[in-house]
């Protein structure tokens, strides 16, 4: 039987971030993946502080960026990769009042050094923006299937990756210590998205899911190198390729992607990029959503060497590691769990 300090079961934003603190603790792991949950693929992977819609701040934006942006560079130096894409977000108005209350929105202090005061005039002829774009600083997007697939790689060279189902009815509880199949554990975290729906042990956690779908068009005449958000998001991709997207769906749970929302996508698109696109690819996953915005993070109540770490949304790219990091003092140093992300909230 092989002894490990945890076991991980899930292979997205939220394991690797907390994958990350156990390496950088000398803790021995092992995760359990089977790639049956897509939303951390499916990302578009834009990291952005400003809620667009209504030009407010995210939640802890200054925090979560402070912990995201260094791991994922640490992340990339040591796997050699290129995941990481500083890129202007310009938000498009569609009216002079939408500009006033950009610049009345970039004189509170919680947003001034993520919003631009200067007005960007468009000059692309393919887009249509008679009234131009404010610019969001300090965002990029993160590109999360490459970090997905190498850091899996790095996970079986160093022997810690088991591709296989989590059956969580071959859990044995023995003394302070956990048996699983051929492994011995003290913790088992489970980060296993909107797949937490099929644990016994928390799937009655108030996670809602929203299924999110993207398409990736070639446009050719386009030629933009940053983002547009719009009625839907485009991201650049290099290659004359970009990412639009993306969808909310709370009533379809499957990861499979549906004609009406590459229509509603497409249609979208149409109102305000004028040149021809083709689309060449479609994909669809279902993000672990809460009703409160909130991650959901914490112990189970009655075994409590069970752990969840879930319920990062739309904005993985930027929580993951920030609850992570909370998880693991938690566990491992006994800090208390802020009220707000704390799974028990609901009870």
């Amino acid at each position: 039987m092989k002894d490990v300090d945890y076991i991980i079961v899930g292979c997205g934003l939220a394991s690797i971030a907390f994958c990350e603190q156990l390496r950088a603790h000398n803790k021995t792991f092992v995760v359990f993946n089977d790639d049956s949950q897509k939303s951390s693929i499916v990302a578009a992977g834009l990291y952005n502080p400003v809620i667009l819609k209504r030009f407010s701040e995210v939640w802890n934006a200054k925090e979560q960026l402070a912990l995201a942006l260094p791991l994922y560079s640490k992340i990339e130096t040591e796997l050699d990769i290129k995941i990481d894409y500083k890129l202007p977000i310009l938000r498009r108005f569609t009216s002079i009042e939408e500009q006033n209350k950009w610049f009345t929105a970039s004189d509170k202090p919680s947003l001034e050094s993520y919003l631009s005061l200067q007005l960007i005039k468009n000059d692309n002829p393919e887009i249509d923006a008679p009234y131009g774009f404010g610019e969001v600083l300090h965002a990029g997007r993160l590109d999360t299937e490459k970090l997905i697939t190498n850091y899996k790689n790095l996970l079986k060279k160093d022997d810690c990756l088991e591709e296989l189902s989590f059956i969580h009815n071959n859990i044995q509880f023995k003394d302070d210590a956990i048996h699983y199949e051929n492994f011995k554990t003290k913790q088992i975290v489970f980060a296993e998205g909107f797949g937490v729906k099929h644990n016994p042990y928390f799937n009655t956690i108030p996670l809602t899911g929203s299924k999110g779908e993207i398409l990736t068009i070639k446009a050719p005449k386009l030629k933009i190198k940053y983002a547009i958000k719009s009625s839907v998001f485009v991201i650049p991709l290099g290659d004359d390729l970009y990412n639009v997207g993306s969808t909310y769906n709370n009533d379809d749970k499957s990861n499979i992607p549906t004609e009406s929302a590459k229509e509603e996508l497409i249609s979208k698109l149409k109102t305000f990029i004028t040149c021809d696109f083709q689309v060449v690819n479609h994909i669809a996953g279902v993000r672990p959503t809460v009703k409160d915005r909130r991650p959901l993070v914490g112990r189970h109540p009655k075994h409590h060497n069970l752990y969840v770490l879930n319920g990062l949304g739309t904005r993985g790219v930027m929580i993951a590691p920030y609850v992570a990091d909370k998880l693991f003092k938690f566990i491992e140093h006994n800090e208390s769990l802020d009220a707000e992300i704390d799974v028990n909230r609901f009870e």
